[in-house]
This record gives C-alpha cells, sequence and structure tokens, in this order.
C-alpha cells in the first residue's frame, strides 16, 4: 500500500507537535512513520561556536532539503533510510543516525516544509498549525532556555533579528499552501477530528 505523506507546519511553538499527536492517537499510531525536518539542518562542525551562532536557522538555506526528499521517496518506495541525529546544543550532526522504516503513514513536522516546492508536492495532505505570536514565542523561550541550554538573552536576540523577518518571509507566506489551516492547535478538537477521518479514508482506500 502506498504511503500516506501527511505535512504538520507552522511558526516556531504553534503546536504542531501536539496536533500531530492528537491526529495520530485518532487514527491510530501503530506503523506510523515521524520525521522532523529539523533533524536535517546541515552539519557546522566545520565553523567555530561563535560563527555557529550567526548562521540564521529559519532560513530555508540552513536545511538540506533535499537530502529529505530524497529519504522520503526512497520510503515512499518502501525502503528503509537513515535520518540525521542533530545536536541543538552545539550545532553539529550527531554521528549516530536514526534507522526509519516505511509505514502506512509518513508524518513531516517542520515550520518551513510548505516553503519549498519540490518538497511540499510530496505531501498527500498538509495542514498549517496557526497560533498567535506572543504564545508561539512564549513557547519557544520556554523550550530552547529548558532543553537547548540557551539564556533568555540569546532566545529573544535570535528571535528579534532572524526567527520573526523569517517567520514573516517564508512560513506565514506558506500558510497558503495549506489543505487545512488548524487555529488553536492542539485544542481545536473539530478541526482534528476531520482531518483524522480523511487520513483514515485514505488509509482505507489505498490512495
Amino acid at each position: 500500500m502506498r504511503s500516506v505523506i501527511i505535512g504538520v507546519a507552522g511558526g516556531t511553538g504553534s503546536g504542531k507537535t501536539t496536533v500531530a499527536n492528537r491526529i495520530l492517537e485518532k487514527v491510530g499510531t501503530e506503523n506510523i512513520t515521524y520525521i522532523p525536518h529539523d533533524a536535517y539542518y546541515k552539519d557546522l562542525s566545520h565553523l567555530s561556536k561563535s560563527e555557529r551562532s550567526k548562521v540564521n536557522f529559519d532560513h530555508p538555506d540552513s536545511l538540506d532539503t533535499p537530502l529529505m526528499i530524497k529519504h522520503l521517496k526512497k520510503i515512499r518506495k518502501g525502503k528503509t533510510v537513515e535520518i540525521p541525529v542533530y545536536d541543538f546544543t552545539n550545532h553539529t550532526r550527531s554521528e549516530k543516525t536514526q534507522h526509519v522504516a516505511p509505514g502506512p503513514i509518513i508524518l513531516v513536522e517542520g515550520i518551513l516544509i510548505f516553503a519549498e516546492p519540490d518538497l511540499r508536492a510530496l505531501f498527500d495532505v498538509k495542514l498549517f498549525v496557526d497560533t498567535d505570536a506572543d504564545i508561539r514565542l512564549i513557547r519557544r523561550l520556554q523550550r530552547d532556555v529548558q532543553e537547548r541550554g540557551r539564556t533568555f538573552e540569546s532566545v529573544i536576540h535570535q528571535y528579534l533579528t532572524t526567527v520573526r523577518p523569517m517567520h514573516m518571509e517564508f512560513v506565514e507566506t506558506s500558510k497558503r499552501y495549506a489543505d487545512v489551516i488548524i487555529p488553536e492547535g492542539g485544542f481545536n478538537k473539530v478541526a482534528i477530528e476531520m482531518v483524522a477521518a480523511r487520513i483514515r479514508g485514505l488509509l482505507e482506500n489505498g490512495d
């Protein structure tokens, strides 16, 4: 059976992961393949730490999207792939990789996945999680400070200099490509149920 590839996009801290989890709970988590776009950040080990901190991680050029496209095409053909494992603290790729096997549902998540035409063309269902900017900023602060070892000041500086400008240029403009826009993220039970029903239909029909 041909895999159904679902793209879940939205700004940083919009609640993409929560929406994805809600949908998977309703569709069934068995045989689910999850691939985050974040895993494909380019390796910056050849740069010094000070140089790495200056890289614009919210621009499409910071990601190895061609590699993700290659992997998705292989998975759709029933082949397994080894996706990168990224170290967000040091901005380098780990020597380890994650073994990913094909399944009925391939879930791809990331802020820039609809901004890339070749990647966008691979999605059977495109979801955009739309959340107010102040909520997204608070969530980003909590995540980067607690999980990624950043300082409050560095997160704010990054948000003002790259995150917000890139969101307006690439993320917000890619919203128009979505099949479904989900306001309020994981709290929008009606939208999530509608999307889950559509995915179940795709699985049952095999197309």
